[in-house]
């Protein structure tokens, strides 16, 4: 039996109303709150929340000695019109480059990694 049941996944950061925009636009969902705490709930999916931070300094990817602490895997069905999707609502590129793959990382607005990941 389980002693507890997940709730959101929250992400520091500096500007939680714009960081919930751009998983809003990514993910779809409701943005709801304002100031220093923001939930994003996404139909069918897990509910995301967003933090201020101050003095927030984003991981680094991939640093040894700086720990990405979590990344979010976001599944998708066309991984180049996704990217341009990302990419067009501020996020950057980390490791994209081989098209092999099945996933690309990138960074979002406030710097946390993400892949997207071939569905």
């Amino acid at each position: 039996m389980a002693l507890a049941k997940l709730g959101p996944v929250v992400l520091d950061c500096p500007d939680p109303g714009a960081l919930a925009a751009f998983y809003a636009e990514v993910l779809g969902g409701s943005v709801e709150g304002d100031g220093d705490w923001v939930d994003l709930r996404v139909p069918g999916g897990q509910a995301l929340a967003f933090q201020a931070a101050p003095g927030f300094v984003p991981p680094k990817w991939p640093a040894p000695d700086h720990s990405q602490q979590f990344h979010l895997d976001l599944v998708v069905e066309d991984l180049d019109a996704a990217e341009k999707g990302v990419l067009e609502l501020g996020a950057k590129p980390l490791d994209a480059e081989d098209r092999s793959r099945s996933f690309r990382v990138y960074a979002d607005p406030a710097g946390h990694p993400f892949c997207l990941c071939a569905g």
